[in-house]
């Protein structure tokens, strides 16, 4: 069944987790419900596209609004496809909120032990992984696109956790959030050669499967899930979506539209008062 289950037209919300701790902010944006004009119709959520910058900021207080957190209390990050991680507290507060020039810089992985600071991370086809310690309110996003994923962003944020946080591996739940699908993802040997070198001992179960003319179709998905396995992710702390970016009409996808799309919001947060 699937867990990202919408909310209103703005957006899905990792229904399990939002049930248990209502005072857990988690979901991702859709496409709809905003204010953009084609080609980033309606509820892009990214400045870096060429949309109009008062179209971004009027789609992003919508959900502000939505979620009754202030603007002031978002954070963002350049994403630049590594797999650098920064803590965030209260006093990053509000970077990349308004502007992508205020963004944490060369990061696409955030966490935070702070309650009322709402993380934020944008897609249009890659991988968004949700973190959430229960036990110690720890919370964190990390992008995952191929590098990002053969970098093994995911396995360093639960390193992370553990290292920085001293929150055991099993107190850590994942959810894979809505991204491109392996029916929809055709790669070439380049990328494939990338995911090879990072894959753990061939077990005969790969992430591709060979379509010809050296073009592959790749399951970033399975890829993330099973680093995170490796690290010591419970399997059934592991929330896995099924939607598809790239076939789902209610989703941006840089590959269904060749690049000139709008971009969809991870976000996670943990409230101090539900209201």
């Amino acid at each position: 069944m699937e867990a990202f289950v919408q909310v209103n037209n703005r957006y899905v919300t990792i229904q399990p987790w939002s049930e248990s701790r209502p005072q857990l902010v988690v979901g991702f944006t859709t496409r709809d419900g905003g204010t953009s004009k084609s080609p980033f119709s309606s509820l892009n959520m990214g400045f870096h596209v060429g949309d109009e910058w008062e179209s971004v900021l009027q789609n992003r207080q919508l959900v502000a609004n939505d979620l009754n957190i202030s603007l002031e209390n978002w954070i963002g990050t350049e994403q630049v496809h590594e797999a650098d991680i920064q803590k965030v507290t209260m006093e990053d507060a509000g970077k990349g909120s308004r502007s992508l020039k205020t963004a944490i810089a060369h990061t696409d992985g955030i966490y935070t032990n702070e309650k009322d600071l709402l993380l934020t991370s944008l897609y249009a086809d890659c991988v968004p992984l949700y973190f959430y310690s229960p036990s110690h309110e720890v919370v964190g996003l990390a992008h995952a696109g191929w590098r990002g994923t053969v970098k093994n962003i995911g396995a360093k944020m639960v390193q992370v956790f553990k290292t920085q946080e001293n929150i055991r591996v099993e107190d850590i739940h994942v959810a894979i959030g809505p991204c491109i699908s392996k029916q929809a993802y055709e790669v070439d040997q380049k990328v494939i050669d990338e995911v090879t070198k990072s894959l753990p001992v061939d077990n005969g179960n790969l992430p591709y499967e060979t379509i010809g003319n050296n073009k592959y179709l790749l399951d970033l998905r399975e890829i993330n899930k099973n680093q995170l396995i490796e690290v010591g992710i419970l399997p059934d702390h592991i929330i896995n979506s099924s939607i598809c970016t790239t076939l789902d009409t209610r989703m941006f996808s840089h590959r269904a539209e060749n690049g000139k799309t709008g971009r969809m919001m991870s976000f996670i947060g943990i409230k101090s008062v539900v209201k």
